[in-house]
């Protein structure tokens, strides 16, 4: 019986380095593809990690520039943005946004990634994608296409779309950042090669949102984190 293969979107970050670990944990590297996206982001940190983690699992790494789609967009995450990326929780974020997504959303990226992920993947010969939206950035619609709501409909979409060839997979949709360090750990995730902070500096700048919920994360599991050195 032929062995079902795997496409993970894959940053390079925490989460996904994660999601990377368990598909191949369970599928076995030669059946995994993982896809990279590079969307118009102020830097290229994500996509160096990207390939020092793909690296290290020998899994088959494909490189996608979405940019010209968020052209239009002031995220700032985005290089044509000249809004500054807030340096506080997203708690806070979203104190001053009154619920509305913070200002590092990118307009509908999830849908846009898992939509060309799947036409990868099905012609790759792929059945499932992996992602790994969670639940503290579903929290408060700072992200709503992290949510298990959001999951379920675009899961569903795809399934029909691809001839119920192809299904969605969001280990972490109902996990928290520090449960996915603490199944990291056990899968021996190379934390040290992955980048989550929203800056392009040496080090992570310890003060945008996705630092500090990297940074609790692993306080939470009682260890440092090795990307810290």
């Amino acid at each position: 019986m032929e062995m079902e293969k795997a496409l993970v979107l894959f940053s390079g970050g925490l989460d996904s380095s994660t999601c990377l670990a368990m598909a191949v944990n369970k599928y076995g590297a030669e059946n995994v593809v993982a896809l990279s996206v590079f969307y118009g982001q102020k830097h290229r940190k994500e996509i160096e990690a990207s390939n020092k983690v793909a690296k290290f699992y020998k899994t088959e790494h494909i490189y996608m520039d979405l940019s010209q789609i968020f052209r239009y967009s002031d995220c700032s995450l985005l290089d044509g943005s000249k809004r500054e990326i807030p340096k506080e929780s997203y708690a806070e974020q979203l104190n001053e946004s009154e619920g509305e997504p913070v200002s590092t959303y990118v307009p509908f990226r999830n849908g846009l990634f898992i939509s060309a992920a799947a036409s990868v993947a099905l012609s790759k010969g792929c059945s499932v994608i992996y992602y790994g939206a969670h639940s503290d950035d579903a929290a408060g619609s700072a992200y709503p296409d992290c949510s298990d709501e959001f999951n379920s409909a675009i899961g569903q979409a795809v399934y029909i779309g691809s001839g119920k060839k192809l299904k969605i997979e969001a280990p972490f949709v109902n996990f928290t950042k520090a449960d996915i360090v603490r199944t990291g750990i056990e899968l021996g995730v190379p934390y040290e090669l992955t980048w989550s902070c929203y800056e392009g500096g040496e080090k992570p700048c310890g003060k945008c949102g996705t630092c500090i919920d990297r940074a609790r994360a692993f306080a939470e599991n009682g260890v440092s984190d090795p990307a810290l050195g």
